[in-house]
């Protein structure tokens, strides 16, 4: 799950954003290429009045990317390209690649079972097993 909150306007196409961080995300996290992750890999992006971020000089020209997964879902590999990834597919939608530095990517995990998918909090065990389930079917 990734949630960006940005300055309104920002972004030409705020979908294709979306899309592109939630198959960014999807790649570097390694998981099968299953629906059950297809379609539970998701970006929404917030953009917010100009005047509603600032850092202490006063700068409303940043961009907060907030990424939640299941525990232990990105090693530090994983957590190093996470944020290097997100930061240029943010700057690249902006077509502004200053604005790399300017992007804070915070990675936050869920405990195991304080993740859900279709209804269910779903422990790492459950989505593995989901995940097997579908490959079974196919």
């Amino acid at each position: 799950m990734i949630d960006v909150y940005a300055p309104a306007g920002l972004f030409p196409d705020v979908h294709a954003l979306a899309t592109d961080l939630a198959a960014t995300l999807k790649s570097v996290e390694q998981v099968p290429e299953l629906q059950l992750f297809r379609a539970n890999t998701a970006a929404f992006v917030h953009e917010v009045p100009a005047a509603a971020i600032s850092d202490v000089n006063g700068s409303s020209d940043h961009v907060r990317v907030t990424v939640l997964t299941n525990q232990g879902a990105l090693d530090r590999d994983k957590q190093l390209a996470a944020v290097r990834e997100l930061s240029r597919v943010v700057a690249e939608h902006a077509g502004d690649a200053s604005l790399v530095a300017r992007t804070w990517v915070q990675l936050t995990e869920a405990y195991d079972g304080g993740w859900g998918i279709g209804g269910e909090a779903l422990t790492n065990d459950g989505i593995v097993a989901a995940a097997r389930a579908e490959l079974s079917r196919q």
